[in-house]
């Protein structure tokens, strides 16, 4: 499992590797749980679509019945654990150096063709009150843009999202002629975009599908892959006292 430093100081969070599948059924989200020192019926998921709808858990509110249709989640409660699943997208955690509230988001390519990294920003500031810049932003382990090969279909889709300044910077040309979309800059540069500050986003720049020793990939595993998830936990009371003494 791994985590980053500068997020560390704020919220506890997690992303793991492929020494757990994480499967509905797997018996591995007891790691998970224990880890970030809840229960497991306290990881609270959605259920992803490659959208850009967001999930609220407030503190207090009774627990749901089901999992929301969205692919961004974001909570004030420090009694659960919030996350998204991923085997080659990008999972993107978010925390408030003040108030604590967090946030977690889930970016393949349709994701941030809809700005799902900036419209978690937006989530956070108009829920929680958030100012982008106090928020620390990490996105996890995903497809690089080494092995991020896409159609030019892909391209042309970004372009009628109003992507066209973007598409020399994220869109580079493969081996195979093919462009390679990337995942990495592209969360990157729309978290700056939305206000964080550019030295408090980290990109671990580790490539799922080069490492599939390490990483659940889909595309170098297919449908049957594991999964891996970011989990970040908003923090109680004496730690934001901590976290505003640090900023």
């Amino acid at each position: 499992m791994l985590q980053c430093a500068a997020l560390n100081t704020v919220a506890a969070h997690l992303f793991t590797t492929a020494s757990v599948r994480l499967r509905d059924d797997s018996a591995d989200w007891n790691r998970v749980a224990e880890a970030m020192r809840v229960d497991a019926p306290s990881i609270r998921l959605i259920h992803q679509v490659h959208g850009h709808g967001v999930g609220v858990v407030r503190r207090g509110d009774p627990s749901p019945a089901g999992r929301p249709e969205a692919d961004i989640i974001i909570s004030d409660d420090s009694s659960v654990a919030v996350g998204v699943r991923v085997a080659d997208c990008a999972p993107i955690l978010l925390a408030d150096r003040t108030s604590g509230v967090v946030g977690a988001a889930h970016a393949g390519w349709r994701g941030t063709m809809q700005d799902v990294a900036g419209r978690a920003v937006l989530a956070l500031r108009e829920t929680f009150r958030s100012r982008p810049s106090d928020l620390i932003a990490a996105v996890g382990p995903c497809l690089g843009p080494c092995c991020g090969e896409m159609g030019p279909e892909v391209v042309e889709a970004f372009r009628r999202a109003g992507y066209e300044a973007d598409i020399d910077r994220w869109f580079t040309p493969g081996a195979s002629g093919r462009p390679r979309f990337n995942l990495w800059l592209a969360n990157r540069d729309q978290l700056e975009r939305a206000g964080v500050p550019p030295d408090a986003i980290d990109v671990s720049s580790l490539c799922t599908k080069c490492r599939p020793d390490v990483f659940h990939s889909y595309r170098a595993a297919g449908a049957g892959v594991g999964r891996m998830v970011g989990v970040i936990r908003a923090a109680v009371a004496h730690e934001r006292k901590f976290c505003r003494r640090l900023s």
